[in-house]
């Protein structure tokens, strides 16, 4: 449960799953997102999770590929939730980046830019048995999801 030291090629893919789309949102953020007003014990909780993550999904080899077995299926089922968060950010990229957009739900599931990879990890931790990442994905989860729920309630006030 505490994991094998070891480079994690699923894990690398995965953060590239995670990195490219974000960098391309750098660049076309919504027109009306103002982080000025994010919860400053969430974003400490996004950042903790971040790095926890980071290290966590790179450094054990536990996520790597191994022969099909019954706990193969959580490894699908956290890479079939990477593919809906790819989806997502390419509906996102070709609409009107607007707050609205970015936070709406995909195929009902809310908030999906945070809930998508954040139980993608969490998946990901219960394939590998890596309690590290489970935890880490549980306090980037708490950081993230309530940063994107926040936004997405002022959307709904504004419305």
């Amino acid at each position: 449960m505490l994991g094998h030291f070891g480079f994690s090629y699923v894990g690398l893919i995965y953060l590239l799953m995670l990195w490219i789309p974000n960098i391309i949102w750098s660049k076309n953020k919504p027109i009306d997102y103002n982080p000025s007003q994010e919860n400053r014990i969430l974003l400490v909780f996004e950042r903790v999770g971040q790095v926890c993550c980071t290290c966590s999904i790179l450094f054990f080899s536990d996520f790597n590929i191994a022969p099909f077995s019954a706990w193969s299926w959580w490894l699908l089922a956290s890479f079939f939730l990477m593919i809906l968060y790819e989806l997502s950010w390419i509906r996102y990229f070709m609409n009107e980046h607007t707050e609205e957009n970015f936070y709406r739900s995909f195929y009902g599931i809310p908030v999906p830019g945070a809930s998508l990879p954040v139980m993608a990890f969490l998946l990901l931790g219960i394939y590998g048995e890596v309690i590290w990442l489970i935890v880490s994905a549980i306090i980037i989860g708490i950081g993230h999801i309530g940063i994107h729920i926040q936004h997405l309630k002022t959307i709904k006030h504004v419305l």
